[in-house]
């Protein structure tokens, strides 16, 4: 009776918690994000541009609408299609009680697995469809009601978006509104992408069936230490990411592994291996590799001497995103304009949705505003994502970003180092815990200590 009693409490309190942070985190939702013409956008490897050099020129029917203004406006588009199209991964409340706790909500302490689980999804999304890949209908969302989203809310999401790119003068061109196309025109491609597209989302689900679900990542983090209701720093969530995606046995994730740096490093011969580990020995083909470098961007703050280098590295097209935040929040880093980085924000508390049943409600997955944030703001612990195709991707991608760590770094010593050779030629062996220590100074050790999972959800 005493336990049932107990469970109550736990459920009144995940439902205040729930409401906390939707009052908390929505404003900011609404806020409007404003973004300059005269700098470009990178998102995740890719560059966008809202101005042109062109000279004006007016309409071919005489009227004073600017060409100009067409081309800025379908850039806008662009980006915004591209960002919605990430894969936004939320708090939710309602789902499948977490094994071992009385827990049907992460709000107030699984913001950091979100983040995780949102580059592990760009991951994946590059892997299955190609980072070229957009939803057809990332511009529809905005008109269409869910659980969620209103669409009066969304609208002035989106628009908001849209008008932060008008600098002094307003567009002068209507908004085009965008329709859905019906599924029963759709060809091949279409048809194919889309069930890719949802078998990916499904694997994030918030059930203890889902491979890469809360509920899942939970589970091997018992194994060090941790448990419901803890909280994750994003050392550890890219070990848990490595254990989720070595122990599926989903055939369709045969084909992919995952590589967690040890002590800043990344020993080359560990990654090729990983890549050549197919149990088949008919296979001939290498595994696809994501890549999670666990870094600390300087002391109790983070130096700025370290932004090229982050800006150098969101530029990459082997940038799968980056696990970080400010203090106490969690963000998932996918781009940055000037010195402001660009993220999606997992805190926004969002109704459970059974992605088990066919054509489950897409619209809650994708977030339809960018937020962007002073890299000064930034925690100094975080961890670098990338993904790989191939070795021979992999061999580009090292000289690459060595190239950045060598042209961005002032100090001595670079934030992480790609070197030939196993781990085990330099006897080195960690263990997820104790590498998310060694991101910590004694003094934040000490200070953890002091917050509850309530008060502390990040950093």
């Amino acid at each position: 009776m005493e336990a049932t009693g107990t469970d109550e409490v736990e459920k009144i309190k995940s439902k205040f918690m729930s409401a906390w942070h939707n009052m908390k985190y929505s404003w900011v939702l609404k806020t409007k994000t404003y973004f300059s013409r005269n700098s470009p956008v990178f998102l995740l490897g890719k560059c966008y541009h809202f101005k042109t050099d062109e000279p004006s020129e007016m309409s071919p029917n005489g009227s004073n609408y600017d060409i100009n203004d067409e081309i800025i406006s379908r850039n806008v588009e662009e980006f915004r299609k591209d960002f919605i199209s990430r894969i936004w991964l939320t708090y939710r409340e309602e789902f499948p009680q977490i094994k071992g706790s009385s827990l049907t909500s992460d709000c107030g302490w699984g913001c950091t697995l979100r983040t995780g689980q949102m580059l592990l999804a760009q991951g994946l999304i590059v892997h299955f469809l190609g980072r070229d890949w957009t939803w057809p209908d990332a511009l529809v969302i905005e008109n269409l009601d869910s659980e969620s989203w209103t669409s009066h809310t969304v609208k002035k999401l989106t628009s908001s978006l849209e008008a932060s790119f008008t600098g002094e003068r307003e567009c002068k061109n209507q908004s085009v509104h965008h329709k859905k196309v019906p599924k029963d025109v759709w060809g091949n491609r279409e048809i194919k992408e889309e069930h890719c597209h949802r078998k990916i989302i499904s694997w994030f689900g918030d059930s203890p069936v889902a491979n890469f679900g809360l509920h899942r990542l939970i589970e091997y983090g018992n194994k060090s230490g941790k448990i419901a209701g803890d909280w994750y720093g994003p050392a550890v969530v890219a070990h848990l990411l490595r254990k989720a995606v070595e122990e599926s046995r989903d055939p369709e994730l045969q084909g992919i592994t995952v590589y967690v740096a040890q002590d800043c490093t990344v020993y080359k011969s560990d990654v090729i291996d990983k890549q050549c580990s197919f149990v088949d020995p008919q296979k001939t083909d290498t595994k696809a590799i994501i890549i999670l470098i666990p870094v600390r961007l300087g002391g109790e703050r983070t130096n700025m001497e370290y932004l090229e280098f982050v800006k150098g590295i969101l530029s990459l097209e082997y940038c799968i995103g980056i696990i970080g935040g400010k203090p106490k929040q969690s963000y998932y880093f996918a781009g940055f304009q000037d010195d402001s980085l660009i993220y999606m924000d997992p805190h926004y508390c969002q109704s459970f949705v059974d992605v088990s049943i066919k054509d489950f409600p897409l619209e809650s997955f994708h977030c339809p505003s960018p937020k962007k944030m002073s890299f000064k703001k930034m925690d100094p612990s975080c961890t670098i994502g990338l993904y790989c195709q191939n070795v021979q991707d992999f061999e580009r991608a090292s000289e690459e970003i060595t190239k950045i760590l060598k042209s961005s770094s002032k100090e001595k010593y670079p934030l992480f180092t790609f070197v030939n050779g196993h781990s085990r030629d330099y006897d080195f062996v960690m263990s997820p815990v104790r590498e998310e220590r060694t991101l910590f100074s004694e003094d934040d050790n000490k200070k953890l200590k002091h917050f509850s999972t309530e008060d502390f959800v990040l950093l």
